[in-house]
């Protein structure tokens, strides 16, 4: 089987992408619950929430680095593999992600220095604040690149021009490439799932523990934090769910139509797939359980209201049925794992029981892989559902390659870009590995008292007699 350079380089950027998001969700979520952990610190002054907010920073440290060395490869292939694509979008594309640079990349990684290095050198009150600084630089960050994406999948605010013998997209009205149909909806959902995979990592490490009976302490009350973050992002998860299928609905109806199965346009309440196999040959989806009308209604609240199929729409300009399908599904099916594991833990903490639960707990530690799992299904579904546009309505994916780079050349490329990701991941497990394993730095309040005074003690048990004879 041989691949032309256009669907190489597609390969060849699915993979980068899905290494770099191995770490970027993760950093949002993670330094959510840093805040929270460390905020209960400063309010309650004891020292497992500063020896567990000192080891979910280490953890954070590493998992950063990987993200920044990760996703600089992104931005040359935007040069070398699709350069067609670069100058039709720079000028959008650009803005972004300078905006990113400035307003986002500064602001965490300038904190960074004080969250991780400034335990012992700064205020509490300034190492929160550093904590809270990261946190939101990280979530800025999401915003600008989910703006970007988002503008791909439904532009606005620009016009088009001729530059140097091409169509190139120039910005008319910024706030509304910020503020673009999806842009509010994709980002909503996006930063929910990665508190969602940042809450179960934590849970997963947490449990281990508890299951392990170290930290005992600790990775109850960081697990506790982590459950309610998990609890309220699952719920709120499902709300946004609805809210990015309704708005896919009215701005990408093929993607929706690809999503639920729907080959044909219903004359009546379009049915919604519970699971099945779609058959882009026959057109219908096998093996298929379906609620008659629940599509319709989910979309125009109304049961009887037809919803588009996809043979409204030209055989070339459809996405790829299969694949959406299975990967939007299996991600709606994890998110609904999440709501009610989520919610049987809660129940069982409120009446105190839950960690006496083992069987439980050894679902929390693997449930971080179902976590990865569904963000990363998650962009499966929203960008091969986009196919096969790469800017909705305006650029086609085959168009958007770069003319000089030849198939071979991207192959290769891949082929390194296998081993080098291999060993980075490598390496990236084998260190958050032995942190985990290693655990938290137990500081005692007697190593936190002024250096006279701990002086002053240790002499005053020194003179004590060690027995009543010698008394």
């Amino acid at each position: 089987m041989s691949f032309d350079a256009v669907t190489l380089s597609r390969i060849q950027f699915a993979l980068t992408v899905a290494f770099h998001y191995l770490f970027v969700p993760l950093s949002i979520g993670l330094g959510l619950i840093m805040v929270f952990v460390e905020g209960m610190y400063l309010k309650t002054g004891l020292k497992v929430y500063e020896n567990m907010a000192r080891f979910w920073t280490r953890l954070f440290a590493v998992t950063f680095a990987m993200g920044v060395a990760s996703g600089i490869v992104m931005e040359f292939q935007f040069g070398t593999n699709w350069a067609t694509y670069s100058r039709f979008v720079g000028d959008v594309f650009g803005s972004a992600l300078a905006a990113e640079g400035i307003f986002a990349f500064f602001l965490e990684s300038g904190f960074l220095a004080v969250l991780v290095f400034g335990w012992d050198r700064v205020s509490p009150r300034v190492h929160f604040f550093s904590t809270v600084m990261v946190c939101l630089g990280s979530i800025f960050s999401a915003v600008w690149i989910i703006v970007a994406n988002s503008w791909q999948q439904t532009p606005a605010g620009f016009h088009i021009v001729e530059f140097m013998g091409q169509q190139r997209a120039e910005i008319t009205d910024f706030w509304a490439v910020v503020f673009n149909p999806s842009s509010v909806n994709r980002l909503t959902h996006t930063v929910l799932g990665a508190f969602i995979l940042g809450a179960f990592f934590v849970m997963s490490v947490c449990a281990y523990y508890i299951l392990k009976g170290r930290h005992l302490d600790g990775a109850k009350r960081s697990f506790t934090i982590a459950l309610a973050v998990a609890t309220v992002a699952s719920l709120l998860q499902l709300v946004s769910g609805h809210a990015s299928a309704r708005q896919v609905a009215f701005t990408q109806p093929a993607k929706l139509a690809a999503f639920e199965g729907l080959f044909k346009t219903p004359e009546g309440g379009a049915p919604l797939y519970l699971f099945g196999h779609p058959d882009p040959i026959e057109e219908k989806v096998k093996y298929g359980v379906a609620v008659p009308g629940m599509l319709s209604f989910l979309v125009h609240f109304d049961w009887k209201k037809p919803v588009d199929g996809l043979d409204k729409f030209k055989p070339e300009d459809r996405p790829p049925v299969a694949i959406t399908f299975h990967s939007y599904h299996a991600m709606v099916a994890l998110g609904m794992f999440f709501i009610g594991i989520t919610l049987l833990a809660s129940f069982l903490r409120v009446r105190g029981t839950l960690f006496q639960h083992r069987w439980l707990l050894w679902i929390f530690v693997f449930a971080i892989l179902a976590a990865y799992a569904a963000n990363q299904l998650g962009w499966v579904a929203a960008e091969v559902g986009r196919q096969p546009w790469v800017v909705y309505g305006l650029l086609r994916t085959t168009d958007s390659v770069s003319k000089a780079v030849s198939a071979t050349e991207v192959a290769l490329s891949i082929g390194m870009f296998l081993v080098i990701y291999a060993l980075l991941l490598l390496v990236w497990l084998y260190v958050m590995n032995d942190k985990i394993q290693h655990g938290p730095d137990e500081i005692q309040e007697e190593h936190q008292s002024g250096g006279k005074e701990s002086l002053l003690n240790v002499a005053a048990e020194l003179k004590k007699p060690a027995s009543l004879e010698e008394a």
